[in-house]
């Protein structure tokens, strides 16, 4: 019996790190569905305008947290407003989250670290 138990709680540990983690195929597919690479560009590095951030190679918590931010809006100091991006985070689920973050996360990126 308790050999059982310690399975289960090893299996439900495993899971919740999974998704923890994202899944990059799933957010590559998600990413595709919600046409990102319109302004971000193909690569994810070359966006259409200046101004957009390229995405691929970011931190993947730093991407979660920017798209939860658009999400809220512009409320409080948490949030950001930007018309495109709200209504683009709006539609996400946190799954999508965790995996377009993680998808993008593991493309290689043209930004770099100067010191």
């Amino acid at each position: 019996m308790m050999k059982k138990i310690v399975l289960a709680v090893l299996a439900s540990t495993l899971s919740v790190a999974a998704f923890a983690g994202g899944n990059i195929e799933a957010g590559k597919v998600a990413a595709a569905k919600f046409n990102c690479a319109s302004c971000h560009g193909a690569n994810y590095s070359e966006p259409i305008d200046p101004s957009y951030p390229k995405l691929a190679g970011q931190h993947k918590d730093y991407l979660v947290q920017a798209l939860k931010s658009y999400q809220r809006g512009a409320v409080g100091t948490s949030g950001r407003s930007n018309a495109i991006m709200e209504a683009q985070a709006k539609a996400l689920s946190n799954a999508d989250i965790e995996n377009i973050s993680a998808y993008l996360a593991s493309l290689k990126g043209s930004l770099v670290l100067k010191k």
